[in-house]
């Protein structure tokens, strides 16, 4: 591997290993996202780009919901508004010749943040139930009122000429160009919204949620900060509205009608909250979900209700969540660095237990091999000695004979009586040599058998032990 390359590698594996999982997974999750252009010419070219730069804007409108759902607690039912006005502000620039990037999209974020400050400063001061019906009344009433502008499209919608400018070029015309520019929206949006929720201000509002009689005795007053949140929330999500409108390049009332914020509610319920990645995730499956289902049945809804529901009911805490469960789950099981080498300890002691059991075992089978061999020569070596003490007997009853009858034949005789004595003899030892040759040819493969297993034997003895040298070298 080149230098240059180790060290951009291993410059990497230390950011990841610096990172917290929420930033691992958010991180992975845009890496895959930025690489769809590479798989475009085969998944369907430009339509999948369309696709994935409406997933993320939807991720960028789900994070600025996060931050009020997952870190102040606070359930709002007509976020969709701020989409429609963010929307509205760019296409009014851009119906009046004003659609260049430095004009329109501080329009759109002007309009949504003014719109969050006026409604925001009522909304806060409720809680719980009460907040979600006045939001889901403020986004009713800029829906209306979108209806109402009849110089801009009213009901019908407001045409865009064009998408924004950008320096003067129709760069965002491309759709490689204008999918990496959501992304990195989303990206920035993620960015923003971590930090937010990492830092004091982030900690106050989590704090807010949790005890908000405690934090007002410490000195924290719950307005200002909630306020704050509320404001920063429907601008991200005003920003999520121009890149909607240019997507279209058109724009609607329905963007800010209360079905749409209900769409954002599902998504971050979808993906999981108190994540910040979770949102990314609820917004590209719902996307997915929404283009599959769909190609089924135009009440593709009735069937992603159940799979909500699902969702709800068997991963606490969304996708991320049962994502972060199954991950929690899995390091519970993996063995810690202690656990593997006591493993590693009894897998060698049971395989040296195997190893001793065999050899035993095959000494016995020796053993046996051995014991029947015996018996089976045993025998035989009894008859011939028996025959030989018969023929011994003769031998000595026929001297016995020659004895009694007088030296004097003996001497006369001595000649034939060598001779027969010779021919007895030469009986006798050929009778030794048979059975001794009897014997041997018994004898000879169970000494074979019986030296293979004994090498056996001292081999594996030797193996047996050098590995357990080895084993004691490492550690």
């Amino acid at each position: 591997m080149p230098p240059r390359l180790r060290a951009v590698l291993d410059a990497v594996a230390r950011g990841l290993c610096a990172l917290t999982f929420d930033q691992r997974m958010a991180a992975g999750l845009f890496a895959a996202i930025a690489l769809l252009p590479l798989l475009a010419p085969l998944l369907g070219g430009g339509y999948v780009l369309h696709i994935g730069g409406r997933a993320m804007i939807l991720a960028l409108a789900a994070i600025s919901l996060e931050l009020l759902i997952g870190v102040g607690g606070m359930v709002s039912f007509g976020h969709a508004a701020f989409l429609g006005i963010g929307a509205y502000g760019a296409g009014i620039a851009a119906s009046h010749g004003l659609g260049t990037l430095a004009v329109a999209l501080p329009a759109a974020l002007a309009a949504s943040a003014v719109f969050a400050l006026l409604t925001g400063a009522i909304a806060v001061r409720t809680r719980g139930v009460y907040f979600i019906m006045i939001t889901l009344a403020f986004g009713q009433m800029g829906f209306f009122v979108a209806t109402s502008l009849a110089p801009y499209g009213g009901d019908d919608g407001l045409g865009w000429p064009g998408r924004t400018l950008m320096l003067g070029t129709h760069a965002l015309k491309n759709e490689t160009v204008f999918f990496y520019a959501t992304v990195g929206a989303a990206a920035a949006a993620y960015v923003l919204t971590s930090r937010l929720a990492a830092s004091r201000f982030g900690r106050v509002l989590r704090g807010l949620t949790g005890s908000e009689t405690r934090l007002q005795a410490i000195g924290f007053a719950p307005y200002p900060f909630r306020l704050a949140a509320y404001v920063i929330a429907g601008t991200m999500c005003g920003a999520a509205g121009f890149l909607l409108g240019n997507h279209a390049e058109f724009v609607s009332p329905a963007y800010m009608h209360w079905q749409r914020s209900g769409e954002l509610i599902v998504i971050v319920l979808l993906g999981g909250t108190g994540t910040m990645y979770g949102p990314v995730l609820g917004a590209v499956v719902y996307v997915l979900l929404e283009e599959v289902l769909s190609g089924f049945t135009e009440h593709w809804k009735a069937i992603l209700g159940p799979i909500l529901v699902l969702v709800v009911l068997f991963a606490k805490g969304g996708m991320a969540g049962g994502i972060e469960q199954a991950v929690a789950a899995w390091r519970r099981r993996r063995p810690g660095p202690r656990e593997l080498v006591e493993a590693l300890a009894t897998l060698a002691r049971r395989r040296a237990a195997g190893r001793s059991a065999a050899a035993v075992a095959r000494w016995e089978q020796a053993g046996e091999a051995a014991r029947r061999q015996r018996d089976l020569v045993w025998p035989i070596v009894k008859r011939a000695l028996g025959r030989a003490r018969v023929r011994v007997a003769a031998w000595r009853g026929d001297l016995g004979v020659m004895t009694e009858e007088g030296l004097a034949r003996l001497f006369q005789q001595r000649r034939s009586l060598t001779l027969a004595l010779g021919r007895q003899l030469d009986g006798l030892l050929s009778l030794l040599k048979g059975t001794v040759a009897e014997a041997q040819a018994r004898w000879h493969p169970w000494k074979m058998a019986f030296g293979r297993r004994l090498v056996s034997l001292v081999l594996l003895a030797e193996r047996n032990i050098a590995d357990a040298a080895q084993r004691w070298k490492r550690r």
